[in-house]
């Protein structure tokens, strides 16, 4: 056992000691905590990157009971470069759910860099997640014959909770949220930042409501309160979305001229798709063989859908409706990738079945009028899984807002299909010392967009929103429409 891994269990021995007998979690009998170089050591190669630290740190899967399996949670903390770093570092917490925030971390660091500077970045990937006994449901993402069927899916749904090696009722968003305050302990920070981003922004809210006194300041990008009925506002946010790109497109000349009449030739294509499915002949974007399949409209509006989450796809958005209408559906179901490798669906399930479904369940599905965009299959689907899911608690209070006066940044992209910034005012109306930013010509996830970046810098370097300039987010426009495969026909001022 290497001297770090001693430290750790030894540590964390007495770490259980005392927390069972009530004691302050910041210092043990006097002692100072580990540093994060007692607990960590350099990533090994395809461990993470030669200038971060790696490492696993054990809780219990059942933390109420404090007895029987444990989860490795893997960790990588990116240093901060100062050599008089600040002491609170920020914690980024990732989407989904079912996202591993380590497992991402070599691919998001760059949108916190100067943040780095002053600070260490901590990735944890979260129960359920990652390396973090990771709950993986694979399909093959390119076997359309069976991801575009829901029975099938759902068969591999039960076959992977059958196969799981873990208690599903125990990967909950309150339970990941004491795990990362372990991490917490464990690392020696006496305070945080957060950063959180679309599901993330959940995990952030749950975890400034149970452990609040240690966080610094708290970031939200994409808002998702705790009172949102998942997959509920689906329909009328997604509504929102396909609307403004489309009122964009007749705004401009290139995309007007290009593609005429493009909303009323999405709601043909609608129409057409409600009363049959489709026969559809393409090629397997790996192996080049012939695929046909009946597209049903389900599976076009969910990748029409998913385009709308990024600016820059959802230029696409009107020449692919286009493409549709002629009967080419290529294009479109580029984006309907059903199997995202990058989630582990089983904490997905997890999460969803004991923290949505309870809500959801007992709705009336409203019946959505042809012409619509996305209906309420959406919860139907989840309704199937989550009636066999196993299903976990979650506190009695859950579904109230979370209320705080830690000083927040709260983002919401304008052009958001899944949270729009109505969404970002709810979150707001709890957070007493919150500035809520709209950031038009975006759509999920601003972090990385234009100033942002800066803003996010200062907002955490000085801990607070007061006197935040935000007036260079106006600058930001959404991406121009592409007039062709080429692109956008930048002559027009687009």
């Amino acid at each position: 056992m290497s001297r770090r891994r001693r430290l750790w269990c030894g540590w964390a021995l007495a770490a259980a000691a005392a927390a069972a007998l009530g004691l302050a979690p910041d210092r043990l009998d006097g002692a100072e905590l580990p540093s994060v170089r007692d607990v960590l050591g350099d990533c090994a190669p395809g461990e993470g990157p030669d200038d971060a630290l790696c490492g696993k740190i054990p809780v219990f899967e059942d933390r109420d009971r404090r007895s029987g399996r444990k989860i490795d949670l893997k960790v990588v903390v990116y240093p901060a470069l100062s050599r008089t770093p600040q002491p609170d570092p920020l914690f980024v917490l990732v989407g989904g759910p079912g996202a591993g925030a380590a497992d991402l971390s070599e691919v998001m660091v760059g949108a916190f860099r100067e943040i780095r500077t002053e600070r260490d970045l901590v990735f944890v990937d979260q129960r359920g997640t990652g390396e973090s006994n990771g709950l993986e449901c694979d399909f093959d993402a390119f076997d359309l014959d069976s991801v575009l069927g829901d029975a099938a899916v759902i068969d591999r749904l039960r076959e992977c909770m059958e196969g799981y090696d873990a208690d599903l009722r125990l990967y909950t968003t309150p339970v990941a949220m004491d795990d990362l305050d372990e991490v917490r302990v464990a690392l020696g920070y006496s305070s945080v930042n957060l950063w959180g981003g679309s599901y993330g922004t959940r995990a952030a809210l749950v975890y400034l409501r149970r452990h609040g006194e240690h966080v610094r300041s708290a970031v939200l990008d994409g808002a998702v309160p705790l009172a949102l009925k998942l997959p509920l506002s689906f329909p009328e946010d997604a509504q929102r979305a396909i609307d403004l790109t489309i009122d964009a497109c007749e705004g401009s000349a290139a995309c007007r001229e290009s593609f005429p009449e493009v909303r009323s030739k999405l709601e043909a294509v609608l129409r057409r798709l409600a009363r049959r499915p489709e026969p559809v002949r393409l090629k397997h974007p790996r192996t080049g063989r012939a695929l046909e399949f009946e597209l049903r409209r389900t599976v076009f509006t969910g990748a029409l859908h998913a385009a709308l989450y990024s600016s820059q796809d959802a230029a696409l958005v009107p020449m692919l409706v286009e493409q549709a209408y002629d009967g080419d559906f290529a294009g479109v179901l580029a984006f309907g990738d059903a199997a995202d490798t990058q989630l582990s669906l089983g904490m997905f399930f997890s999460v969803v079945c004991a923290e949505d479904a309870p809500w959801f369940e007992n709705e009336e599905r409203g019946a959505a009028p042809p012409e619509g965009f996305l209906d309420s299959s959406i919860a139907e689907r989840w309704k199937e899984v989550c009636a066999f899911w196993p299903r976990g608690a979650v506190p009695d209070n859950y579904r109230e807002p979370v209320r705080s006066d830690v000083p927040a940044l709260v983002l919401s992209g304008e052009l958001d299909p899944v949270t729009p910034p109505r969404w970002g005012d709810r979150v707001t109306e709890g957070l007493a010392n919150a500035l809520h930013v709209v950031v038009p010509g975006v759509a999920h996830g601003t972090s990385g967009s234009g100033c942002v970046p800066s803003l996010i810098e200062d907002f955490i370097a000085q801990g607070s929103a007061d006197g935040l300039n935000a007036e260079c987010v106006a600058n930001l426009r959404r991406a121009p429409f592409f007039v062709t495969p080429a692109g956008p026909r930048m002559e027009d001022g687009e």
